[in-house]
Parts: structure tokens; sequence; C-alpha cells
């Protein structure tokens, strides 16, 4: 089953309070393209990420989006500088006692000055956190996939539809091919009986100069390596494995064969059936383009 280069999935998770998204965007291009955007604060978990998608997917610019959302999480813890609110109650007493002030300091007032107490972020665990963002990312790939699959079926169908042409083109090409062949049979007698002006023509020497043409425009060879060609296409659209590059070198042996039947026919009918044959051929190689 091929699949197409482009496509689309998404999933959502947590890793505790940790509200986690993952988004993956494909499109075509020939070779692995892969990024990884993460909140600047968790860059470093963007290597080990991309080696995971790099094990799923092996050919197209592939876009990863990774929201990490800490507004929910308990990750705000308050720190109190002991000593310093030490000093703080020191100095204060020492005012009080100095100047005859009745009452002791509380809580609330030592809190209020500078740097007693500091909101600090609590350390995330990223290597729980790579685990959990991991797990959501091989979902976010699941489901990347079932529509690259799905895109993989649709054209894995007009291929197929357009080989079963080209074989019936390739069928034509035999059918015309003998056919030319008997036709300069024909007109090379006439054109002998008009120079000789004679109805006694030399037959060894038709048969001979027949042979010469039929050899020289003779297709059998390309024909039966473009049908070996169809076949081993086939078999590549029915695989598993990613098969887009070894398509795209197929697709220039079917183009290879086609000209030079074109090359050896001088029929205007074959000629015909050429343009239909490359033009097969050329809308194969546009869909080869979508494919992994």
């Amino acid at each position: 089953m091929i699949k197409s280069m482009t496509g689309y999935g998404g999933a959502k998770g947590a890793s505790g309070n940790i509200e986690i998204s993952v988004e993956i965007r494909s499109v075509n291009n020939r070779h692995l393209d892969a990024s990884v955007k993460l909140p600047r604060v968790f860059i470093s978990l963007e290597e080990p990420l991309k080696a995971i998608v790099q094990k799923c997917i092996s050919r197209g610019k592939v876009d990863i989006f990774i929201n990490i959302d800490t507004s929910n999480s308990d990750d705000i813890e308050i720190k109190v500088n002991h000593s310093l609110a030490k000093a703080y109650v020191a100095a204060l007493r020492s005012i009080a006692d100095s100047n005859g002030i009745v009452g002791d300091v509380r809580v609330v007032d030592i809190a209020k000055f500078p740097d007693v107490l500091q909101a600090a972020k609590r350390e995330v665990d990223t290597d729980i956190l790579l685990s959990d963002i991991s797990e959501i990312l091989k979902t976010a790939l699941v489901d990347f996939d079932n529509m690259r699959s799905r895109e993989g079926e649709k054209l894995e169908r007009d291929m197929s539809d357009r080989l079963t042409e080209i074989e019936r083109l390739t069928s034509k090409v035999e059918e015309i091919s003998p056919r030319s062949v008997a036709e300069y049979r024909k007109k090379l007698a006439s054109r002998l009986s008009e120079v000789l002006e004679s109805s006694n023509v030399d037959e060894a020497r038709i048969l001979t100069e027949a042979a010469i043409f039929a050899d020289r425009v003779a297709v059998s060879e390309e024909t039966v390596r473009l049908r070996s060609h169809i076949s081993v296409l086939r078999s590549l659209l029915e695989g598993a494995e990613p098969v887009g590059r070894k398509i795209d070198f197929l697709l220039q042996e079917f183009n290879r064969e086609t000209n030079t039947i074109g090359s050896k026919g001088n029929d205007v009918e074959l000629s015909k059936v050429i343009v239909d044959l490359k033009a097969e051929i050329e809308k194969i190689r546009e869909q080869a383009q979508n494919i992994e």
C-alpha cells in the first residue's frame, strides 16, 4: 500500500498538569526534511522527538508543531529568604527599642519587604516530559499515517487505471507495427514497377528491402520491455515499502522505450499512439511526485 507525502495528523494529551498538543503537516519533497517546533524553553527535546518522526517517515517536508501549556500546572513555588527576614526583624526591633515603641513585628509586615519572598518555577523533569510528549507524538503520527494511506489509495487507483491504458496502447503499437511493414512492401513493389516500367519486379529484391525495413522499424523488444516495466510498477504499487524514488527511476525507462518506439515508427497512426502513451506516462509521473 503506497502512501502520499501530503498529510495531516494531530493529538492532545498531558504530562501531569502540563497540557500538550501536537500537529503534523507535510507536503511533497524529494527527501525527508523534518522540523520540530517547540517553545524555546524546551528546545533541548527537539532532537529526540525528531528521531521518532524520522523512523516513521522517509520522504517529504514535515512540520511538527508541539504546544506545551504550563498555565494550569502547579510548578510555582515561593522561596523565603530567612536570613534577610531575620535581619529585617532585628532591625525593626532595634528601631522599636531605641524609640520606645511598644508592639511586636508581624509576619505580614516582614513579608512586604523586598526579596523576603521570591516566586520561582519548579524545575520540570524533562525525562518525564519527553516520555509523555513522545507518546502523544506517536498517537499523532498514527493519525497522520492514516490520512496518508487514504490519499495513497486514491493515487494507486489512478495510477493502476493509467497502467491499464498504457497496456492497451502498447497492444495498439504491436498491432500497427507489422501493418506498416506490409504497407511499405506494397508501396515498394509499386514504385519499383513504375521505375522499371514492368510488372515483372524481382520479388527477392522486394523481400530483401522489406526485411531491412522491418528490422529497422521493429519495436517488439521495446514493447516487451515496456510490458515488463508495467509489471514492475504494479508490484511496487502493491508493496508496503516507500517506493516514490523507485517509481521516479522506473518512469524514466518508460519514457526511454516510448521514445525509441516513436523514433522507429513512420506511421501517422503510430505517432498518435505514441503521443497518447507519453501523455499517460506524464500523468503517472505527476502522481508519483506525491508518493512517499
